[in-house]
């Protein structure tokens, strides 16, 4: 405790704050003497004074000293290069402050008041817009760092054989959809654009500034989207094109299952029993409250396969409570791969008529021959006797659970996000041979086309319509290179879950640092060149893009500051600025109607 104490004490003596309780002065000089044109010592030309804001030394004032040639025509001004080397030329913050706020807010993904209070305590003392401002500058120069490295990193792409381009956009909101596109082998996000749509006239200028950086890809990986195949197809015409696995496999069971699983969904909320149900529970455990040992008795007489020796009128109680819970457990299972893999309302249908029917076997058997201790069984019976005499929830289960068997038996077949799994959207990321997945799929493919249904059922044509409609995309044999270091096969991976991870990652980021569920409004004030930060965990890229520099800040003050709000500038305008209640207006079919109308009406 001692030792804790004298370190906080040392750590705070030796803060910016102790060591430089008033702001600096320090003198600036250009290191440039003498006229390179007539080699006479330069003469001053003015001095100023400058505020600026680092990291190690708080805010201070730069005193700096500006010299030129009084003899030459059009003399230039030479000013210090170890201030430009601190600091752009006409900013306040440092480079080094500038990179921290970045990262803060990017890699750590820190809210903007958290970001303020830390560098408060270091005598940078910054306002919550101009947190956000910096954030957007720091991903400007991140940028162009990246697009001065293009041939470096196009180098190290094909030292490693080339690459594979995967594609993939994320949108929320009805706003801008942000599209990315990642190579598989190096790890390396290659870009990304802001684009109104996933049309095919936005996305092929994206990737025609992909190809004129890194060359033609090796191969491509996306999902279904026509925008995505038409641009792909347009831009890397004879490029391998593959469709991710686990896109194909959540489509097509949408498609197979969406419309009876809604249905589903509906029948249950008639009924209203999950409410129900979680009042009962809430009643119920405030009793158990009051008797925390018959949890206790309950958990172990259960466990044991024998009624309790104590607490024996609790039993019926503690049973309902506890069927309850189990009842609605089902809403809550799944592997995490989502709908159609996971169909948490089947699984609480399922439970809930199991449950009526085990009630109306046991409901009637008076543990201390005492039918008032059965109250809680009797009263859940009646919650759930509407439910079991439901025959059209059973005929829907029945449906369901039907073409239920027939998708996890193609998931099955295709190694894809398989029952029991938990490798979530890393299903599908290991190296696995095409040829036996292709030949599972075949043989699938002939049982469902010689069930004796098959032609009169559409869900079975439509899914074995798609299966043979992206057939000869599905399944990429290894691809072989040659490399510095001799040929090399590359085996395309067969899902887009690289991409599907990043924005899952970049969302779960965004909320951090917003606070909201909804990141809507971020994505429409972010930058699209925001993704590239998560190159920055990446040491082989970083080791590229910093050109022989020790670290970001000495990088950055290498790019002309004019670039940097030029490229600003230009992000800045292309913002979303449309308010978002105006958004959805104009989003309403009658909306141009509606307004012509109330003219009319004062007409």
């Amino acid at each position: 405790m001692t030792f804790r104490s004298y370190q906080q004490k040392l750590a705070q003596e030796n803060s910016t704050a102790c060591l430089f309780p008033e702001p600096l002065v320090l003198p600036f000089c250009s290191d440039q003497t003498i006229c390179p044109d007539c080699l006479k010592p330069l003469q001053v030309y003015k001095t100023q004074d400058r505020t600026v804001r680092l990291l190690d030394l708080g805010c201070l004032t730069a005193h700096e000293t500006l010299l030129h040639c009084g003899r030459c025509p059009n003399p230039a001004l030479y000013a210090s290069s170890d201030l430009s080397r601190l600091a752009p030329s006409g900013c306040t913050v440092g480079y080094d402050v500038l990179v921290w706020v970045g990262k803060a807010l990017f890699v750590r993904d820190r809210r903007a008041e958290d970001i303020v209070a830390e560098l408060s305590t270091r005598h940078v003392h910054l306002s919550l817009s101009e947190v956000g401002y910096l954030g957007k500058k720091f991903v400007v120069y991140l940028a162009l760092a990246h697009r001065e490295a293009a041939p470096e990193l196009q180098a190290a792409m094909r030292a490693l054989g080339g690459y594979i381009l995967h594609l993939d956009g994320t949108c929320e909101g009805g706003g801008p959809m942000l599209m990315g596109t990642l190579d598989s082998i190096s790890q390396i996000v290659l870009g990304s654009v802001k684009v109104p749509s996933e049309k095919a006239e936005q996305l092929s200028p994206f990737l025609k500034e992909i190809k004129a950086r890194y060359g033609v890809p090796l191969a491509a990986v996306h999902d279904m989207g026509s925008g995505i195949l038409a641009a792909v197809k347009e831009v890397f015409p004879g490029v391998p094109d593959f469709i991710c696995h686990f896109h194909f496999l959540r489509d097509l069971g949408k498609d197979l299952l969406e419309s009876d699983y809604d249905a589903l969904r509906q029948r249950l909320r008639k009924h209203g029993l999950s409410e129900k149900l979680l009042r009962q529970a809430r009643r119920l455990k405030m009793a158990l409250d009051q008797q925390p040992d018959w949890i206790q008795s309950f958990c172990q007489s259960v466990q044991g396969g024998c009624l309790p020796a104590a607490h024996l009128e609790s039993f019926p109680l503690l049973c309902a409570y506890s069927l309850i819970q189990w009842a609605l457990a089902g809403k809550t299972e799944g592997e995490g791969y989502g709908f159609p893999f996971d169909r948490p309302h089947v699984e609480l249908a399922k439970r809930l008529r199991v449950l009526g029917q085990r009630l109306e076997q046991i409901k009637g058997i008076h543990l201390r021959g005492r039918w008032e201790d059965n109250k809680p069984l009797l009263r859940l019976s009646c919650e759930l006797k509407h439910l079991a005499a439901d025959e059209g929830l059973q005929r829907m289960l029945a449906t369901i659970d039907e073409k239920i068997q027939v998708f996890d038996q193609l998931r099955s077949a295709m190694r894809i996000a398989e029952i029991g799994g938990t490798a979530g959207l890393n299903s599908g990321s290991d190296p696995t041979a095409m040829r036996p997945i292709q030949n599972a799929v075949e043989k699938f493919r002939q049982e469902i086309t010689s069930r004796s249904d098959y032609d009169s059922n559409r869900g079975w044509k439509g899914m074995i319509d798609q299966i043979d409609k992206y057939k000869e995309k599905l399944f990429a044999d290894p691809i072989t290179v040659q490399t510095p270091r001799g040929p090399l096969v590359i085996q395309p991976q067969r899902t887009n879950n690289l991409m599907e991870r990043l924005f899952r990652d970049f969302r779960r980021g965004a909320r951090r640092r917003t606070g909201h569920n909804s990141i809507s409004p971020f994505l429409q004030g972010m930058i699209a060149d925001t993704l590239l930060v998560r190159n920055l965990a990446n040491p082989s890229y970083l080791k590229i893009i910093l050109q022989g520099h020790a670290t970001l800040q000495e990088r950055f003050a290498q790019i002309d500051i004019e670039t940097v709000r030029k490229e600003l500038q230009a992000a800045q305008a292309s913002l979303e600025k449309v308010p978002p209640q105006i958004r959805k207006l104009i989003a309403i079919p009658s909306f141009l109607e509606t307004v012509a109308g109330l003219f009319q009406k004062a007409a």
